[in-house]
This record gives C-alpha cells, sequence and structure tokens, in this order.
C-alpha cells in the first residue's frame, strides 16, 4: 500500500487526474446512463400501456356487466369478448386476455379451466385495484422474446371504483425497436456529454500541470543558482577572511621591513654623524682643519640619510591617482619603471569607462608596481608588456614578459610579493592568477564591473 501510495505521489497531475478523472467519468457516465435509460424506458412503457389500455377499456369495457353484482360472466359475455379480442389491430398483438374481479377471481381467461380461480396478486395488480395502469415490458416464464404487460383497472362507469383488473399480454415490435434507439440515443449522448466535459477539463488541468511543472523546473534552476551563488559567496567570504589575516600578518612583516631598512640605513648614518658631533676634534682644541673635516663627514652622513629616508618614502607614498583613470595609472607606473630601470614597456591599453573606486586604483597600481618589479628582477626586463581591457563584464590586466619563468610554489612564507598582491587584490573582490613556464611569466588581475556607472 505504501508503495502504491508512493508510486501515485510521483505521478504528475495531469496524469494523476487522467487516471482518476477518467476512472470517476466512467462510472459516472455507467450511472447516469443507466438512470436515464431506465427512466425512459419506462416513460415509454408507461406510455405504450396507457394506450392501448385506453383503447382496450374503450372497446371492451362496455361489454362488461355490472361487475359489482355479478360473479361469474355469462356466455353471451364470454362470446363477445371472444369475437372482439380476435378482430382488429389489437388481435394481431395479443397473447393473452385475462379478466379478474377486484377479490382476484379470475372471470374470463383464454384458458377456461382458470375461471374461478384466484388470481395471483403481485405488485403491478396492486397499482391497477388502485386505479393505476401498470405495465412492464419484459420476458415472462417461457415466452420467446419480451411483451408488454398491461394491468388496467376496471372503473364502475357512475361511481368511478374499480371494480375489476384486466390482464393482457401483447407482443410490442414497435416498442422494442423504439426502446433500442432511445437506449442507443440515451447512451451515446451521456458518453458524449461525459468525453466531452472530461476532455475539456483535461486540456484545462494538462495546461496548468504543465505550467507547475514548468514553474517547477524554473524554481529548482533558481534554487540551484541560489545554492551555487551561496557556496561562492561562503567561499568568497572565506578567502576574504583569509586575505584579511594574511593583509594583517604581511603588514605586520611589512612595517618591520620599514623599521629594519630605517634602522639599518638612515638611523645608522645618523647615529654615525652624532658620534662625530661628539667627536673630539669638534668639542676640544682642535684644529681648524680638523673641525672642518668632521663637519664636512658629519654632513655626508647626514645627506646619505636624507637619501635613503626619500627612497624608502618614495616605496611607501603613491602619487595622486584618485583622478586619474585605469590606463592613465598603468601608463604612469609603467613610465616611472622605465625611468628607474632602464627597461621598456610595451603598452596596450583600453579605455575604460566604468567607474572604479579608489581602492581599486590603489590595487591596480600597487599590482603594476609589483609586476613590473617582479619581472625586472627574475627576468631582466625582457619582454614586458602591460595589457588593458574589458572582458565579459570585467576589467582584466595583464603584466607578462619572456624571462625564464620561476617555481611559484617555492615563493617563501612571509614574502611581501606574490602573497601580498593576491591577498590585496582577494580583498577588493578581485581574482589573481599566475602562469609561468620556461618561456615567460604571466601575472592576472581580474576586477568585476557589473552593476557600475559610466565616468
Amino acid at each position: 500500500m505504501k508503495d502504491m501510495m508512493t508510486g501515485w505521489s510521483r505521478q504528475t497531475l495531469a496524469r494523476q487526474f487522467l487516471m482518476l478523472g477518467g476512472l470517476v467519468s466512467v462510472i459516472a457516465m455507467l450511472m447516469v446512463g443507466a438512470v436515464v435509460s431506465s427512466l425512459i424506458e419506462n416513460v415509454v412503457t408507461r406510455n405504450a400501456a396507457a394506450t392501448t389500455a385506453l383503447y382496450v377499456d374503450s372497446v371492451i369495457a362496455p361489454l362488461l356487466p355490472d361487475m359489482q353484482q355479478t360473479k361469474n360472466l355469462e356466455e353471451q359475455d364470454r362470446r363477445a369478448l371472444d369475437e372482439t379480442l380476435s378482430q382488429g389491430a389489437l388481435a394481431s398483438r395479443l397473447i393473452s386476455f385475462r379478466l379478474s374481479a377486484s377479490d382476484g377471481t379470475i372471470l374470463y381467461a383464454e384458458d377456461g379451466d382458470l375461471i374461478g380461480q384466484a388470481a395471483e396478486r403481485g405488485e403491478m395488480t396492486a397499482q391497477a385495484l388502485r386505479g393505476r395502469v401498470a405495465a412492464d415490458f419484459a420476458s415472462f416464464g417461457d415466452t420467446p422474446g419480451p411483451i408488454l404487460r398491461i394491468y388496467s383497472p376496471v372503473l364502475q362507469p357512475w361511481s368511478g371504483e374499480v371494480v375489476g383488473v384486466m390482464q393482457f399480454d401483447e407482443t410490442a415490435p414497435d416498442l422494442e425497436r423504439d426502446l433500442w434507439r432511445a437506449r442507443v440515443f440515451s447512451w451515446l449522448s451521456v458518453a458524449g456529454a461525459t468525453i466531452g466535459l472530461f476532455v475539456a477539463l483535461s486540456l484545462v488541468v494538462l495546461r496548468g500541470s504543465r505550467t507547475i511543472d514548468r514553474q517547477r523546473i524554473d524554481l529548482g534552476m533558481r534554487v540551484r543558482d541560489l545554492s551555487v551563488l551561496l557556496a561562492q559567496n561562503q567561499e568568497l567570504h572565506q578567502r576574504v577572511q583569509g586575505a584579511s589575516r594574511r593583509a594583517t600578518a604581511l603588514n605586520e612583516s611589512y612595517l618591520r621591513r620599514v623599521g629594519a631598512d630605517i634602522h639599518d640605513g638612515p638611523a645608522q648614518l645618523i647615529a654615525l654623524a652624532a658620534l662625530r658631533l661628539d667627536s673630539r676634534a669638534m668639542t676640544g682644541a682642535g684644529k681648524a682643519e680638523d673641525r672642518l673635516r668632521e663637519a664636512q663627514a658629519v654632513k655626508t652622513h647626514l645627506d646619505d640619510a636624507m637619501k635613503e629616508i626619500r627612497s624608502i618614502c618614495t616605496g611607501l607614498v603613491l602619487p595622486h591617482i584618485e583622478a586619474a583613470a585605469a590606463d592613465e595609472i598603468v601608463r604612469q607606473v609603467a613610465r616611472t619603471h622605465e625611468k628607474r630601470t632602464g627597461t621598456a614597456v610595451r603598452l596596450s591599453l583600453a579605455e575604460i569607462a566604468e567607474a572604479i573606486s579608489t581602492p581599486e586604483k590603489i590595487c591596480i597600481y600597487r599590482f603594476v608596481q609589483e609586476a613590473l618589479t617582479n619581472s625586472f628582477r627574475h627576468a631582466g626586463g625582457e619582454g614586458q608588456v602591460v595589457a588593458l581591457r574589458t572582458e565579459d563584464c570585467a576589467l582584466v590586466i595583464e603584466v607578462s614578459d619572456e624571462g625564464p619563468g620561476f617555481d611559484a610554489a617555492a615563493t617563501r612564507p612571509g614574502s611581501l610579493g606574490l602573497a601580498g598582491l593576491r591577498d590585496r587584490i582577494e580583498s577588493i573582490g578581485g581574482t589573481f592568477e599566475v602562469e609561468t613556464s620556461p618561456r615567460g611569466t604571466l601575472l592576472r588581475l581580474v576586477l568585476s564591473m557589473d552593476g557600475r556607472t559610466k565616468e
């Protein structure tokens, strides 16, 4: 039973309706057809019986004596009935005729042995005694086929009281034909109406089922898309969290490096200058030439310290890029790199119409700067190319060279190069890719441009 219910629930709504609705429609068609056919048969039989009874009553009733006073028919009455029943249109259809009194005594019958006996009192006899014509079209006993049996009441002319019952059986080929045609037409009408209604409802249900199935498929696709987006969002969230943690660690490392550079460079020179100022030549009664030489040395140390401080600051401070476009930023970084290294950088820049935020501009600046620096360090600046374009609603920047490549997996932990770039890019929702081989290296930055306004 459970398997049947499971199989039923797996069927589509249209198939469930076709199966269950078809069964109900067939049952309803059979019930309605049977009821309508039975009603038509009863009406046709009753009308035929009423017509025949009226004819018999108008012809035979005047031949009968006062049946309230007469318990037996006289010979002349029987002879009159025999002559009447053997003539006319009724004689060709009449099979048998029987006349009984109200108490059930048979007064006339073809079989003389039945006269004087008590007739069987069935439901149709009872109806006739109540003044109603009763009839049935069926097979009775050993009759070869269906016959029309009619029970007609015999009324007292002046009082209208039922004083007897006339029972007569007749063949009714026309009635049988009419009933067959009525049954066929009634069944065809009921079947046509039921099938038409079922087909109309099936079309409506089928259309609704297809709509539901289509909406279910669309909903499933949307749920899958949302699930994919949710998974991507969770992955991006984890990547951003990881990038944030790594960025924090890299910032600390970067600060330590800056501190080390200051400590080992400018601080040492300044300390050396301070020692020179505290020397005996500067504080004692040394010669003027010695003091001048020491002062010159102090100035040299201080100038060197200032140069190193400016060099460190040059890598920390960005130029004004807030109002610059993406292609201008890339061009500016490339030209600065050419001046510092004496290498050539080929540019392939497309104009970007979408607005770019300041954090994205800083990310682009640092990406191109670090990529070109790595290219100069590992490939000697050979075949340096920077390309800027839009692709599938995304901004793509590629920096490539024709150097020998490197092992990206062998990047030492805590380095500020590629790891820092990756974390910086992923922290603003971008993607960072590295492709390296003995024929060269390519670094790629991809930023989504969906929903951006034109500049």
